[in-house]
C-alpha cells in the first residue's frame, strides 16, 4: 500500500485520460496540477488546485513550476468539479498556486460551485488581503473569488522567515485569516490540531 507522500507524487504525475469523455467545454482555468485528496492544503481532506502563474516569483518558493504564465494545461470548469464530485469526503476546495487571484474568475466559479455543495473554500495567495482589496476595484475577477473564498492564507512566502509552527503556512509573515462563517469554522480546526501537536 503507498504512503501519503507516494500517493500525492503519483497524483500530481497524473495527467487525465485523453480519451475520457469531459463534459462539454466551457470556461476555463490553467493548471500546473491538481490533487484530488489532500491534508497538507488545509484542514480536512482537501481538493486543491495548483494554479499556473505567478508574478511573485518568491525564492524559496514550495511550486516554482507554476511560475511561468504560459506553462501548465487548461481545463474546463466542468470537469474539474465532476472530479470534485467524486471526492464524497473532502471537506471543501483549496486554490493554490502559482497565483490563483491572476484566474480570479473562473476559479470563483468553482468556488460558487463547490459552496452550492456544501464544501469551503481555501485560497493562497502572494498577495496580502489589503491589496487584493485595492486591485479588486478595478478586477471583478479578484472581487469575486475573494467573495467566494472563505479562508485567506495570505502573504509571500519569505525564506528568511520559514516556519514549521503554524499549520498550512511557509513563513511567518502569511496570515491565516477568516473571511466568512465557514472559514471561522476552519480556524477553529487549525486551532484543534494544534492543541493536539
Amino acid at each position: 500500500m503507498l504512503d501519503y507522500w507516494e500517493r500525492r507524487a503519483k497524483l500530481l504525475r497524473r495527467k487525465p485520460d485523453q480519451n475520457a469523455e469531459t463534459p462539454e467545454l466551457g470556461e476555463e482555468v490553467r493548471l500546473a496540477s491538481l490533487v484530488e485528496e489532500s491534508i497538507v492544503d488545509g484542514p480536512g481532506l482537501r481538493f486543491v488546485l495548483f494554479t499556473q502563474g505567478c508574478p511573485h516569483r518568491c525564492p524559496g518558493c514550495h511550486n516554482p513550476q507554476t511560475h511561468l504564465l504560459g506553462g501548465g494545461r487548461l481545463y474546463s470548469l466542468e470537469w474539474i468539479l465532476s472530479l470534485y464530485d467524486k471526492q464524497l469526503a473532502c471537506q471543501g476546495i483549496t486554490f493554490s498556486g502559482g497565483e490563483p487571484f491572476l484566474q480570479g474568475g473562473p476559479l470563483a466559479k468553482i468556488a460558487q460551485a463547490v459552496h452550492e455543495r456544501g464544501g469551503d473554500v481555501i485560497t493562497y495567495t502572494g498577495y496580502r488581503l489589503e491589496r487584493l482589496q485595492e486591485l479588486a476595484k478595478e478586477d471583478d475577477g479578484i472581487s469575486a473569488l475573494l467573495a467566494e473564498t472563505d479562508l485567506l492564507i495570505d502573504g509571500p512566502f519569505i525564506q528568511e522567515r520559514r516556519s514549521l509552527e503554524t499549520p498550512f503556512v511557509g513563513s511567518s509573515n502569511q496570515r491565516l485569516l477568516a473571511l466568512s462563517i465557514k472559514g471561522e469554522q476552519a480556524l477553529e480546526q487549525i486551532d484543534q490540531f494544534n492543541e493536539f501537536r
